[in-house]
């Protein structure tokens, strides 16, 4: 396994904007990032078990994947878009946005079960980098904690760029929340095109 080309992929990959970024960031500009850490260990959680799932049904996936992908990429966009429609609409003084109970732990863990570019990511890394080089058990318990201790990383990064710019941010929210909403349109429709032009 070529370790560079490995790790180029999982970081690119993670750290580039999708649905868990984009929540992390807008969550620590609304919460704060004390109040968003559980949502960045969710989003681990979460990754940690679909690591799991791809590495050890990987083969069944693979055989089946072409009649499950295209329910699963409507589903994601979807919500990838209702997502987009809340933030949105959302008001700053809407008294929601100042109890921390949409950025929990339960969350982020459930959003990885419907979203598309994880678990597309998941089936790639595992298929391509790992299972033709690591079989054990250990190995893809091993790999599977990097890749989601990876996808905490990138979540807790964008959380602390919403966290820091927190004051700048409150003063464009209208601005800041519409573009983040398009960013999330964006990650929607990419699935989207990617799905069809493959």
């Amino acid at each position: 396994m070529s370790l560079l080309s490995f790790f180029l992929y999982v970081f690119v990959t993670s750290f580039t904007p999708g649905p868990n970024n984009i929540m992390a960031m807008l969550f620590a500009n609304r919460f704060g990032l004390r109040n968003t850490i559980q949502f960045c260990l969710g989003v681990g959680a979460g990754f940690f078990v679909i690591m799991i799932l791809c590495s050890y049904f990987n083969l069944f996936l693979h055989q089946y994947i072409p009649k499950v992908e295209l329910v699963m990429t409507i589903i994601g966009v979807m919500y990838m878009l209702f997502l987009a429609f809340k933030i949105m609409t959302s008001k700053s003084d809407d008294p929601n946005h100042n109890d921390g109970k949409h950025n929990g732990f339960l969350i982020g863990m459930l959003l990885q079960f419907i979203n598309p570019k994880g678990i597309l990511y998941g089936v790639t890394v595992i298929s391509t980098f790992i299972l033709p080089y690591h079989t054990s058990h250990a190995s893809l318990i091993f790999f599977s904690i990097l890749l989601a201790f990876v996808g905490f990383l990138s979540t807790f990064c964008w959380s602390v760029f919403g966290s820091i710019f927190q004051s700048f941010l409150v003063k464009y929210r209208n601005q800041f929340n519409v573009i983040m909403a398009l960013l999330l349109v964006y990650s929607a429709g990419s699935v989207l095109v990617g799905y069809f032009i493959r």
